[in-house]
Formats: C-alpha cells, sequence, structure tokens
C-alpha cells in the first residue's frame, strides 16, 4: 500500500488542474463532479505510470544497493516534474512506454 501526503496529493492537483486558478470554474454540479473524477483519474494514471518506472528503476541490482532507509521512506510515485501540463504532447504510437509488461 502506497501512502502519499495530503500535501502532495493537494499539489498534484494544483499542477494537474493548473487553469482558472486550479479552481473549478462552474456551479453545475454534474460539470463539477466530472471535473474532480477527470482530475482523480488523470492523477491514478499518473501514479500508475511512475510506479512502473519506480519497479523498472529498482530491478537494478546497481540502484536498489544505492538505497537506504530514508530513501525508501521518502519515494513516492506522485511525482510531475517529468510532466508537461501545457498541451504540447509528442505521440508516436508506432512506440511504446519502455516499461515492462505487467502480467
Amino acid at each position: 500500500m502506497i501512502l502519499i501526503p495530503l500535501e502532495q496529493w493537494n499539489g498534484a492537483n494544483s499542477f494537474i488542474f493548473y487553469g482558472k486558478n486550479s479552481e473549478i470554474a462552474t456551479n453545475r454540479l454534474d460539470e463539477q463532479e466530472l471535473s474532480v473524477l477527470c482530475l482523480h483519474l488523470l492523477q491514478m494514471c499518473l501514479v500508475y505510470i511512475n510506479t512502473l518506472m519506480i519497479q523498472k528503476i529498482l530491478a537494478e541490482p546497481t540502484w536498489m544497493k544505492r538505497m537506504t532507509k530514508e530513501d525508501f521512506r521518502g519515494l513516492t510515485p506522485l511525482f510531475w516534474s517529468h510532466v508537461n501540463p501545457y498541451g504540447t504532447f509528442r505521440l508516436d504510437m508506432n512506440e511504446r512506454l519502455e516499461l515492462d509488461a505487467v502480467s
């Protein structure tokens, strides 16, 4: 089970939902619900992909040996420094992410 500090969760929400000062800009409940559900879906996808990348890196003995107790305690899959939220996406449907298949 992965525990993510609430401050980090809120920071990711602000990062992903950056328009309108990270506020939901409607009073309609159905639009608010849809916005929040989409936000959570994007955040869970980010955590999933980051978890796969962390697992791939830590599967290498060199990196695993470098990890200390403090490193493991501070390790979280909720980071976004590698993501561009401003609408520029390089998409190549002939190229796959270099992640091992999950069985």
